[in-house]
């Protein structure tokens, strides 16, 4: 209950809420733009930094589903978040050596890059008994400084998943460059949609072409108009961090 919060979290509930609304509104006008139904886009609250108490406030108003980045600020939030209707999904950079505590808590792990970590990520759910699944990163302009696969390594990955048991390829994520032209912004995008219909066209066993998560707080108008079906905003439903 919000009379029961500090002043402080009482402010950052109502900013959040203000910022939904509005979100709520543009993704609504691009997918219409678009010529899609927006209720085939879906909003992930990304929450890294954000308190429980604002988090909670947004999944009461509505707020389905939720992205963490960091394997030991989820953990600390995991048993205070009002999770029974609400996803959570990891979209964060993941070391292998942190899969096994995050495995059964999360419904699905955006940020797969590598065939290292989709075989620990499968061994893990192995040993659990459960089938966890992903979406592989794409680094889809070969940034250095990014994660993700590139694109000449994607086939390799994917084909390697498909023998794998306990995993299973849903979907693609993205993170594009910094780019203030609107244009250029967009050709990455249309490159990741492309992308998406090919993967899909092949018909791979255990590879399904069902998320393509791209698009943040300062982009998300893009990647709509480009073919997104998910958009991960943080800083614009919360504030900067």
């Amino acid at each position: 209950m919000m009379e029961k919060l500090s002043n402080e979290l009482i402010l950052k509930c109502k900013i959040a809420e203000e910022n939904l609304k509005r979100i709520n509104y543009e993704i609504e006008e691009c997918a219409i733009k678009a010529g899609r139904n927006p209720k085939s886009i879906q909003l992930l609250a990304a929450t890294k930094t954000v308190p429980c108490e604002v988090i909670n406030h947004c999944i009461s108003l509505g707020i389905n589903l939720i992205g963490e980045n960091r394997v030991q600020e989820f953990l600390s939030k995991y048993d205070n978040l009002n999770l029974s209707n609400c996803e959570c999904h990891f979209i964060g950079n993941l070391q292998r050596n942190k899969v096994k505590k995050i495995i059964g808590k999360v419904s699905l792990i955006q940020s797969v890059n590598s065939i290292e970590l989709a075989k620990e990520i499968s061994k893990a759910s192995s040993q659990q008994g459960i089938k966890t699944n992903v979406l592989i990163e794409v680094n889809i302009a070969n940034e250095k400084s990014k994660s993700g696969i590139s694109v000449n390594n994607l086939y390799e990955l994917l084909y390697e998943v498909k023998s794998m048991d306990s995993i299973s390829v849903i979907g693609l994520m993205l993170i594009p460059p910094i780019c203030e032209e609107s244009k250029i912004l967009r050709s990455y995008f249309y490159k990741m949609m492309q992308l998406f219909i090919d993967i899909k066209s092949k018909k791979l066993d255990n590879i399904n072409m069902e998320i393509l998560s791209m698009g943040m707080s300062l982009d998300y108008r893009e990647a709509i108009l480009e073919g997104s079906n998910m958009v991960r905003i943080g800083s614009a439903i919360f504030g900067i961090r």
